[in-house]
């Protein structure tokens, strides 16, 4: 499987407990897909949403295109994404429960089209971020002294 990465949304993983994630197909116009082989998108605030039965990506930045006309692309259209029948459903459902909410994880190229990795997440208190925080330090702490006695 060939992935090309284009980008991340590092904020992602650390403002939402993820629980669940989808691939999709992105409706692109020419000059945004040639803007993402050149790998100018950002995925910082984005997010996905539900319109009916239809799922649709907010605020995912792709800058013009250099060697566009005036035809290039609005930066930051909305844009459809494209899912299975069964995906969408499961998605509603998710959805409707308090708390959760469709957000974008990383943006790629899989066999030449461009997909984008959705999760269902639910968002993280203040308190759930300083844990994890401390956990990831404990860990590498953990690491370190690991190495220095393999050392020794």
């Amino acid at each position: 499987m060939s992935e090309k990465l284009i980008t991340k949304n590092r904020k992602a993983w650390h403002d939402y407990q993820v629980l669940e994630t989808f691939e999709a197909g992105i409706v692109l116009q020419g000059t945004e897909v040639k803007s993402l082989r050149d790998g100018r998108a950002n995925l910082k605030d984005s997010y996905a949403s539900l319109q009916g039965e239809e799922v649709f990506l907010h605020n995912l930045h792709i800058s013009p295109y250099s060697h566009g006309n005036i035809n290039n692309h609005d930066p930051e259209r909305t844009r459809k994404l494209l899912l299975h029948r069964k995906e969408i459903k499961k998605l509603i459902g998710k959805t409707q429960e308090k708390g959760l909410t469709l957000v974008p994880l990383r943006l790629y190229f899989k066999r030449g089209k461009a997909k984008v990795e959705l999760a269902v997440g639910r968002g993280k208190k203040h308190y759930d971020k300083r844990r994890d925080i401390a956990k990831r330090e404990s860990d590498r702490e953990l690491k370190r002294e690991m190495k220095q006695r393999q050392r020794h």
